[in-house]
């Protein structure tokens, strides 16, 4: 009995305790940025649309192989193979430091959507690109800049897209988006 009861006073102590620290405002404690600017910041602009620029490539054999490197890798720290000659594992960027880092290159890992030929992926989330050339470019119903679009900010048409927005936020460059679509209009050879 004399047990129970000190443990019964334990517990009341544990509790007292506990509320008036919980009851306590530590709010001033440390510092609240303000979260609206960091929301404001984080924000996407309204959709933009491009242009296919005319330097794209779409037959060129080293912009098909580099993105299909892109299209089936997250990033370059994770990236199976050796990236094709334009593409690298790592970038450098400066830090708030001043300093130059090495930092993973992002990729875009479409296959995590995406089904396409060779894709190791869940690619049952987007729409499927197997076959894309037969099926959409040689039959015009789709042409590359609708692709190019497409990747580079897709919530042109669809502003409820889940899909990354690429060339707007800066995630890739017009050359990146060209590799892209020269690799999904590609012809793709069974290995």
């Amino acid at each position: 009995m004399r047990r129970r009861m000190k443990h019964i006073a334990l517990a009341a102590l544990f509790v007292s305790c506990t509320t008036s620290v919980m009851g306590v405002d530590l709010t001033k404690a440390y510092e609240m940025p303000d979260a609206s600017k960091l929301i404001q910041k984080d924000l996407l602009g309204p959709p933009q649309k491009y242009t296919m620029p005319k330097s794209c490539n779409l037959n060129d054999p080293a912009a098909i192989a580099r993105g299909e490197f892109m299209f089936h890798n997250l990033n370059g720290k994770k990236a199976k193979k050796n990236p094709p000659k334009g593409l690298a594992k790592f970038i450098e960027v400066k830090g708030k430091d001043g300093k130059v880092k090495k930092k993973p290159k992002q990729y875009g890992n479409c296959v995590a959507c995406h089904n396409i030929e060779g894709a190791v992926g869940a690619g049952n989330i987007g729409p499927s690109l197997m076959n894309y050339k037969a099926l959409f470019i040689e039959t015009k119903v789709r042409d590359p800049q609708f692709v190019y679009q497409k990747i580079a900010d897709p919530r042109i048409d669809n502003p409820e897209t889940h899909m990354t927005v690429n060339l707007t936020t800066g995630l890739f460059n017009e050359q990146e988006i060209c590799d892209y679509v020269a690799y999904v209009i590609s012809d793709k050879k069974k290995k």
